[in-house]
């Protein structure tokens, strides 16, 4: 397991955003690092966790629980084969493309140790917008990326470190629950009766789907 790509973006000015000042930081490309990865404060007004990388639109998307987004590289080649086009690396505004690591099996709370310093914790997939889908230019594409599962991961930063493409990823803690990022994405999507079983999870979920969980948890019972 590696790190194929890292990759970061700039802020570009797009008309399809709702972002304030028409920004977004979603186009990544690869570079060849040392890149710093820290834990970039609280959503609302941490950014991105990766030194040099922009995310414009803070109100949904930065911040500790989302500091680091993951994308297999397997995955994309089977977007590849299905769009009949090519998805250089970074294509779905990933900050890591990586090779062998089963990305949307991984569960919440998996650590993942990328070189010699940094270690990651996944937090929860990544739900599809609508910049997303104007940044690739494919018609329907949040129901399509929805529909697939494999959504990439989020995580957040256990311990800092510098990182480079080509660095050997290791998973040094893999919890014993069962809720991965593959049934987390179907939990707050398109299978919310999944919800309570994320709350085994514990604290490694992300905020927003324990509170998800917990609400949708309350109003079962209460019809029981």
């Amino acid at each position: 397991m590696k790190l194929l790509s890292l990759n970061v973006g700039r802020p570009v000015a797009v008309e399809y955003t709702d972002q304030p000042e028409g920004l977004t930081g979603i186009d990544k490309r690869p570079v060849d690092g040392p890149v710093r990865v820290t834990a970039p404060g609280p959503k609302g007004t941490g950014a991105s966790g990766l030194a040099g990388d922009a995310v414009c639109d803070l109100r949904h998307h930065g911040g500790d629980d989302q500091a680091v987004y993951a994308f297999a590289r397997e995955d994309l080649d089977g977007w590849e084969r299905e769009l009949g086009r090519s998805l250089p690396s970074g294509s779905f505004g990933e900050n890591l493309t990586t090779e062998g690591l089963d990305v949307a099996g991984a569960r919440i709370g998996e650590r993942w140790r990328i070189g010699a310093e940094l270690v990651l914790e996944v937090t929860c997939g990544r739900i599809p917008c609508r910049t997303f889908q104007e940044h690739l230019g494919e018609r329907g594409w949040v129901k399509r990326f929805t529909h697939k599962g494999a959504p990439g991961a989020y995580l957040r930063v256990i311990e800092p470190g510098e990182i480079r493409a080509g660095d050997p990823i290791s998973v040094v803690h893999r919890p014993d629950h069962d809720v991965t990022v593959a049934l987390q994405f179907r939990a707050v999507t398109t299978e919310r009766h999944l919800l309570p079983r994320l709350l085994a999870a514990g604290d490694a979920l992300h905020p927003e789907s324990v509170t998800a969980a917990r609400e949708y948890a309350r109003k079962y019972a209460g019809r029981n």
